[in-house]
């Protein structure tokens, strides 16, 4: 899947979530929504590196959990992107791939 079509699948699923909770979705929501995902994703690390409370969770709970936050990370990410009309393969081709030019 594209990341295009990856956008439009998980802003369908964003919509039916705000949908239930009568959320509206702005953009400073879903920049809020980031900043709150980074937290969760930052404890999902701290949990699974020994440095958190984890309970009766196993290792491949923390580990499945991790993977989890980093997918609403990168979810939000890319609503967020969209939102504000932005091409996210573009905006990393302009920031990070210039510095392979500058390698040769």
């Amino acid at each position: 899947m594209e990341m295009k079509e990856l956008t439009e699948t998980i802003s369908g699923i964003c919509d039916i979530y705000v949908k239930k909770y009568g959320i509206e979705q702005s953009q400073d929501w879903l920049l809020l929504k980031i900043q709150e995902e980074m937290g969760e994703l930052s404890s999902a690390y701290l949990k699974l590196t020994k440095r958190g409370r984890v309970g009766a969770k196993s290792p491949a709970d923390l580990e499945a959990n991790l993977q989890e936050e980093i997918a609403d990370v990168l979810a939000f990410v890319l609503l967020f992107a969209r939102a504000r009309g932005i091409d996210p393969e573009e905006a990393i081709k302009n920031k990070w791939f210039k510095y392979l030019e500058k390698m040769d």
